[in-house]
């Protein structure tokens, strides 16, 4: 592999490891040239994905471009980085045994969606507002209430403020 920092043509690895539950090796490589250490992942690929935006034009799917927007959605918030990778990795995983090469970009983020339900609900909020396109702050309230994340009620089970 070519060290990223001085492009030197091979670079030696230093340490194997299992990662993400054992779906990926983690390697940590030295470069000879310069002496730089960096890490990198290898991972199973299934097939060639790509991902259909809703206004119709295809691009080649992107694990770092869904990591990013997972990263985002779950900014300062105390969310372990080994299970982040594990529902990213779980994503990726069921889209390339889904069949389909083309996967609707709507699918994806529904995905997404599942996966910070289950791991936080700031998060799952936060992402919703960029995937639902919140416009107002009515929108935020509406999506909670929806979705019965709320937890606010009062000794009669009705909404507080109601």
């Amino acid at each position: 592999m070519r060290c990223p920092f001085c492009a030197h043509p091979d670079t030696q690895v230093k340490d194997s490891r299992p990662a993400e539950d054992g779906q990926a090796i983690r390697r940590r490589r030295l470069c000879p040239g310069c002496g730089a250490r960096f890490t990198t992942f290898e991972r199973v690929q299934l097939r060639d994905l790509h991902v259909v935006k809703s206004d119709g034009k295809r691009e080649a799917f992107d694990r770092a471009k869904l990591t990013k927007s997972v990263d985002l959605a779950t900014q300062k918030r105390a969310i372990d980085r080994d299970r982040l990778d594990q529902m990213i990795s779980g994503i990726v995983r069921r889209l390339e045994s889904g069949g389909e090469p083309d996967v609707p970009s709507k699918t994806i983020g529904g995905l997404v969606m599942d996966g910070l339900r289950h791991l936080d609900t700031v998060s799952y909020v936060r992402y919703a507002s960029v995937y639902r396109d919140f416009k107002e702050v009515e929108d935020f309230s509406e999506f909670i209430k929806e979705h019965g994340l709320s937890g606010a009620e009062d000794e009669d089970g009705d909404d507080a403020g109601s």
